[in-house]
């Protein structure tokens, strides 16, 4: 009987594994079939912001380079509004196929969960990281009949006259507008920032001089500082930027290591399948170190910056507790 018990056992054994055979076999095969197929048909690459932007340059690149590497059609799609959240709530809500992607940026995911308090997402939990694309970082830039010249000549006439100090910036909680606040809470001056509804309207008012000065982004600032009608006193990176090599960081300009650079990444919804993420990754990460690509990167206002999905997963955990503190620490909120 102990004989014929241990033989049950065995057979049990044998045609247990064997169903847990039969039952991975299809499994694994539909995920080679994902990879096989995709993309049969075009996909729509999501810029929660309006088009002419430093995040819809970026996504243009990508959606051009992405159309080539995969024969089909990948189509640029802006939603602005809400800060960017309207367009990011709506890839997260997305069918998680690969065929609808977002646009990443360090204010919709890093900034925006703690700013937002009806934000109706986690960046953590709604999304997949297919990889980054570019930094970018922020600028202090100044009207050319603004007497300082420096981050210290700033911080001196700003402390001279406190509270008389305009800077412009783009709207409450954007890059632009949260490298202000950190300023003024690391060199411990009075400013008033008076934020904008957009990039450029915050440029023609600092070309007008109606404000002295304003921080932000590099792409819609390059030509006018090349003509001489906007002046760069310094960068928010740890190091120069590559198209402004005279433009010193703040970290060299006695704010060590003063640091606000915005990041730019390629997401998919979460749930997307592993291997049609780490497919597109690889797309991408093939794309990014393209010296064509990188050169139109640099012409836009950013630096290449390549990664696998769990760096760029790291990088918006590091990115969001960083920018969590100062939004905790200044009290903002956006209904």
């Amino acid at each position: 009987m102990v004989k014929l018990s241990h033989r049950r056992n065995i057979m049990n054994a044998v045609i247990t594994f064997a169903s847990a055979i039969a039952f991975a076999g299809p499994l694994a095969a539909s995920a080679a079939v994902h990879a096989a197929e995709f993309p049969s048909r075009s996909i729509t690459l999501i810029v929660p912001y309006p088009a002419g932007g430093g995040v819809d340059a970026m996504a243009r690149v990508v959606a051009q380079k992405l159309s080539d590497a995969f024969r089909q059609t990948v189509t640029v799609d802006n939603r602005g509004g809400g800060g960017g959240t309207i367009g990011t709530r709506a890839v997260a809500r997305a069918a998680p196929d690969g065929y609808t992607l977002l646009l990443g940026h360090t204010g919709t995911l890093s900034i925006n969960p703690s700013l937002y308090t009806k934000l109706g997402m986690d960046p953590r939990k709604d999304f997949a990281p297919i990889g980054l694309v570019a930094s970018m970082p922020v600028a202090l830039l100044a009207h050319p009949s603004f007497s300082a010249k420096t981050v210290a000549e700033t911080i001196a006439l700003a402390k001279k006259e406190p509270g008389k100090l305009n800077i412009g910036t783009s709207p409450v909680g954007t890059g632009g507008y949260m490298c202000a606040e950190l300023f003024k809470a690391e060199s411990g001056i009075e400013a008033a920032i008076i934020p904008y509804k957009g990039t450029a309207p915050v440029m023609n008012d600092l070309l007008g001089g109606h404000v002295p000065v304003a921080f932000g982004v590099l792409p819609p600032a390059l030509g006018n500082i090349a003509a001489g009608q906007l002046r760069a006193i310094a960068v928010t990176s740890k190091q120069r930027f590559s198209l402004l090599p005279d433009v010193p960081t703040f970290d060299e300009s006695g704010m060590p290591g003063f640091e606000a650079v915005l990041h730019y990444g390629l997401l998919a919804p979460s749930g997307t399948p592993p291997d049609i993420v780490e497919l597109l990754s690889a797309e991408l990460r093939k794309l990014v170190s393209d010296p064509e690509v990188q050169k139109r990167i640099r012409l836009e206002g950013g630096d290449p910056l390549a990664s696998t999905p769990a760096e760029y997963a790291d990088d918006i955990d590091k990115e969001e507790k960083k920018w969590s503190k100062l939004v905790h620490q200044l009290g903002l909120k956006v209904e």
